[in-house]
């Protein structure tokens, strides 16, 4: 079997695997009320919002009760602020929220970074001779791998919600289809 000789030769299902993925993305966060629950709401939202505000917490990732070095952290009053809680991680964005423009850009390039990744991995371990079936199964769950792998640590470390995390795995399970059907597809022969 003679691997292709260049991922380039895949440029074609490299977009149509990365359009197709934003499509099936839009449509399960935008249409679907698949995750409308991944989210709650924060009790007493405008009181917590206005003290956010109040103190200039700015754009970032936060860790509450964050000790300030490894002594404090041993100390039994933060051992206290940390029983009592609640504990948490706070993602702020900046005002206004992220322009929806570029973060549709950014999940697209994204996208499309999985298809060159994909076609890189077939282009060493698949000769143009390779059946349907093989291309599928190898491209799919490489694909699979780029979309869903990297989530499962924020619930592991930073206590995301299970459930939302399984979600989105699911999403990633139908990223993966998309992307290996795509490839097994317009393989050229």
């Amino acid at each position: 079997m003679k691997p292709l000789t260049s991922p380039w030769a895949l440029w074609a299902p490299i977009l149509v695997s990365a359009v197709l993925v934003f499509i099936a993305s839009s449509i399960s966060q935008a249409v679907l009320p698949f995750h409308r629950t991944d989210f709650r709401k924060v009790p007493g939202e405008p009181e917590v919002m206005e003290t956010l505000n109040r103190l200039g917490v700015a754009r970032g990732d936060y860790l509450f009760p964050r000790p300030a070095n490894r002594k404090e952290l041993a100390s039994p009053a933060f051992r206290e602020k940390y029983q009592k809680g609640p504990i948490g991680i706070l993602t702020v964005f900046p005002k206004g929220g992220n322009p929806t423009a570029r973060t549709l850009l950014l999940w697209f390039l994204y996208c499309l970074a999985v298809g060159a990744f994909v076609a890189f991995l077939a282009s060493l371990s698949l000769s143009p001779s390779a059946d349907r079936r093989t291309i599928f199964i190898l491209i799919g769950l490489a694909a699979l791998g780029g979309h869903v792998l990297a989530l499962w640590p924020a619930s592991i470390w930073y206590g995301k919600a299970w459930s939302t995390t399984i979600k989105s795995s699911l999403d990633g399970l139908v990223y993966g289809i998309l992307t290996g059907g795509t490839f097994a597809w317009m393989w050229p022969k």
